[in-house]
């Protein structure tokens, strides 16, 4: 797959115990992602942060059940963002979604090591 030069960035902000048909909404959306061809999508967690409703959600050692921040990130076409953007929608209840615009210099894997 070739990706534009030219393309967004989808970033993704909810919490680590989202749920979406009693499923982690992370995996959800990377799964759905994948099924609508996306070129990729990366899980990142937070240690701190807080969101509209102002909840501090942290990592401290003395607090081992914490509902922490996760961002999904993804590049891809505006096409293929904004075909996605509804049903992403459809799966989030409360969160953060963001665009930007996001310059590819680099898009490649190694053919030998792709799974499909």
């Amino acid at each position: 797959m070739k990706l534009p030069s030219e393309s967004l960035l989808l970033r993704i902000f909810i919490g680590e115990t989202d749920k979406f048909e009693g499923r982690p909404l992370y995996k959800a959306i990377v799964e759905e992602a994948r099924r609508q061809g996306m070129a990729g999508a990366t899980v990142l967690r937070g240690m701190l942060g807080f969101g509209a409703n102002s909840r501090i959600h942290t990592s401290q050692i003395l607090r081992l059940s914490e509902d922490l921040p996760l961002i999904i990130e993804m590049v891809d076409s505006e096409e293929r963002i904004n075909a996605f953007l509804p049903k992403l929608d459809k799966m989030i209840g409360e969160g953060l979604v963001t665009l930007e615009k996001a310059r590819v210099i680099t898009y490649r894997h190694n053919s030998q090591n792709a799974q499909s």
